[in-house]
C-alpha cells in the first residue's frame, strides 16, 4: 500500500469521487466536508500579499483579532499557523513520550498525529477517565456526532491534568457556530490549550488559517516549531479583516442555523434520522448508510462514509434551496428498502 493509500479518508477529495462515481454534468454538490458553504466575501488584496514576505505588523493586526473574536483571555499566548492541521501534527513533537487519552470517535488525525510522534494512544468514549492519562484530546463540538462536553467539566480535567504536570488539548474547530462553548475566555493558565479553525466557519479552507491559544511557554514551543513566514500574507490580510467583520459573523450564525433546521427536516422526511449534528454538518445513522451513499454520489452529490462505523454518513450543508432542492430530488429517487 503506497503513502497515500494509507492516509485517513477526509471529505472533499472530488478528484476521487470523480474516478468512482465519473464527473456529473451538472457539477458537484460537495456536502461531504464540514465548511460553510458561503464563504466570506474575499476582499481585494494589495499587490504585495503576493510579492513580499509576510510582514510582522500584519500578523499582529491578525493576532489581535483573533483575540478579539474568540474572546481570549489577556493572559493567553496565540499563535497562528497555516491550518489547524499543522498544529495538530506540531503538538505531538513537543511533549515527551507519554500516555495520550483521545475522547472518541472523533477526528482522527488526533490519533494518528500522537502515535506518529511515539506517544501511547488510547481512545476512551467520555472524560472520566481523561485525568489518568498525560495529555487527553477533546474535539469540542465533536467531529462527526456534534456531542457537546460543558466548559466546566473540561476546565475541571484541565486543572486535573495540569496539576500533574498534564495538558488537556480542546479542538474547537466548529465552535464558531456555537461560542458559548468555547474555553478561549479561560486560556492561558497551565494544562490547556485550545485550537482554532479558521477556514471551516468562513468557508475559506484553501486560504489555510488556524490557531492555537495557551500558556506563553507551550505557545512560544509551537511558534519556534513553525518557524519564520508560517501564515500568508494573503492568510494575514484576509484573516484580520474576516474575524473583525461581527456583522458577517452574526449573520452568518443565522444562516447556518436556518439551514440546518431545513436540512434536518428534508433528512427526516425521508427518513433519514439525524443522530448528531454540529452546525455545519449532520449525522445520520442508517443500516442503508452505504447504499445511500453510493446512490447520492451517482447523482453528484457526496457525502462522508466512514469504513469504521458503517452506518454513518456525515452531510454537510447545501448552500441554498436550489441545493437543498437537489438533494431532496436524489433523496426522492432512493429505493425503498
Amino acid at each position: 500500500m503506497d503513502a497515500r493509500a494509507r492516509r485517513l479518508r477526509h471529505g472533499g477529495d472530488l478528484a476521487a469521487a470523480s474516478e468512482r462515481f465519473g464527473r456529473p454534468a451538472e457539477g458537484w454538490l460537495d456536502l461531504s466536508t464540514g465548511i460553510n458553504p458561503n464563504p466570506y466575501p474575499l476582499p481585494k488584496l494589495d499587490a504585495a500579499a503576493w510579492t513580499r514576505l509576510p510582514q510582522a505588523d500584519a500578523e499582529d493586526r491578525l493576532l489581535a483579532a483573533a483575540r478579539a473574536a474568540y474572546g481570549a483571555a489577556d493572559r493567553a499566548a496565540i499563535v497562528a499557523a497555516p491550518g489547524t492541521q499543522a498544529l495538530i501534527q506540531w503538538l505531538p513533537r513537543l511533549k515527551a513520550a507519554g500516555r495520550v487519552a483521545v475522547i472518541g470517535p472523533t477526528y482522527g488525525e488526533h490519533a494518528a498525529a500522537w502515535q506518529a510522534a511515539g506517544h501511547a494512544v488510547a481512545e476512551i468514549s467520555d472524560l472520566g477517565g481523561g485525568g489518568a492519562a498525560d495529555v487527553c484530546v477533546v474535539v469540542n463540538p465533536n467531529n462527526p456526532d456534534g456531542r457537546v462536553l460543558e466548559p466546566d467539566a473540561l476546565l475541571a480535567l484541565a486543572e486535573r491534568l495540569a496539576a500533574q504536570g498534564g495538558l488537556l488539548v480542546v479542538d474547537e474547530a466548529f465552535a464558531d457556530v456555537l461560542p458559548e462553548v468555547s474555553l478561549a475566555p479561560h486560556t492561558g493558565a497551565p494544562g490547556l490549550i485550545i485550537l482554532r479553525s479558521f477556514g471551516k466557519f468562513f468557508g475559506l479552507p484553501g486560504l489555510r488559517l488556524g490557531f492555537a491559544l495557551g500558556p506563553a511557554n507551550l505557545i512560544e514551543s509551537l511558534r519556534q516549531a513553525l518557524g519564520p513566514w508560517a501564515v500568508s500574507s494573503a492568510a494575514l490580510e484576509v484573516g484580520a479583516q474576516a474575524l473583525l467583520d461581527r456583522d458577517w459573523t452574526e449573520r452568518t450564525r443565522i444562516k447556518i442555523n436556518d439551514l440546518s433546521l431545513k436540512t434536518d427536516f428534508l433528512l427526516e422526511e425521508f427518513l433519514c434520522p439525524v443522530v448528531g449534528s454540529a452546525g455545519l454538518y449532520r449525522l445520520v445513522e442508517t443500516a442503508r448508510a452505504p447504499a445511500l451513499y453510493d446512490h447520492l454520489g451517482r447523482r453528484g452529490i457526496l457525502t462522508r462514509p466512514f469504513d469504521e462505523q458503517p452506518a454513518w454518513l456525515r452531510i454537510g450543508l447545501p448552500e441554498d434551496e436550489a441545493a437543498l432542492a437537489r438533494l431532496a430530488a436524489a433523496l426522492r429517487a432512493f429505493p425503498a428498502p
